[in-house]
């Protein structure tokens, strides 16, 4: 039998939740506005919206919004490539120059 090659593919370990990790429901409720910095970490407990897992954990620039999700410009080696996104799977940015006043 030939083996599914689906979007989750050989990613157990990566998109599974620690023990006894809560539901968060302020997640799926986050606001963006364009040019915000955003890390994009993905939630395994919600499929809808859900980018390539090759892109988890890789930050990435709000472009805008469409419909309750969100076009992030990211780069990926040599190449720019936008990635659509609902916001349980971003997580805002805190750089190193954003807390200096």
């Amino acid at each position: 039998m030939k083996s599914s090659k689906g979007f989750r593919t050989g990613t157990r370990r990566q998109l599974k939740k620690r023990f006894r990790e809560k539901f968060k429901s302020n997640q799926f409720l986050q606001e963006f506005k364009p040019k915000d910095k955003v890390v994009i970490k993905i939630e395994p407990s919600s499929q809808k919206g859900l980018p390539h897992p090759r892109i988890n954990g890789k930050i990435g620039e709000v472009i805008s919004k469409r419909g309750s999700a969100y076009i992030i410009k990211v780069r990926t080696g040599k190449k720019i490539k936008q990635v659509i996104s609902r916001p349980e799977h971003l997580k805002l940015h805190g750089g190193k120059n954003e807390n200096k006043g």
